[in-house]
């Protein structure tokens, strides 16, 4: 399993709403997509403007192959192509040793 992290920074407190709903409205081809084993997108307490996009893949070539190449990444980026100039990072890792094993 791969984990992707893309952060990003929505100074305007209007685009963050409609960003919001834009994930929404994106999540179901996520969802529908067989790669994609989870997803999250959490918003800054101290710094509202700050998002993070946690998507659990089942690995980076599924990712990167099979989700991008497939029938559900068109729409998906259809829905979040406004909000890809306020991306500051997209990297895929991976997990150590150091988790709690309650949580698995």
């Amino acid at each position: 399993m791969t984990v992707e992290y893309i952060r990003y920074r929505i100074t305007d407190p209007d685009r963050r709403a409609a960003f919001e709903k834009a994930y929404a409205a994106a999540a179901s081809h996520l969802y529908a997509a067989p790669q994609c084993l989870a997803y999250e997108l959490s918003r800054g307490v101290e710094e509202p403007e700050r998002y993070v996009l946690r998507i659990e893949w089942s690995s980076v070539e599924d990712h990167e192959r099979g989700f991008r190449g497939g029938p559900h990444f068109p729409p998906f980026l259809d829905e979040v192509r406004p909000y890809t100039d306020d991306i500051e990072e997209m990297r895929h890792y991976e997990r150590t040793l150091v988790v709690d094993k309650r949580r698995m």
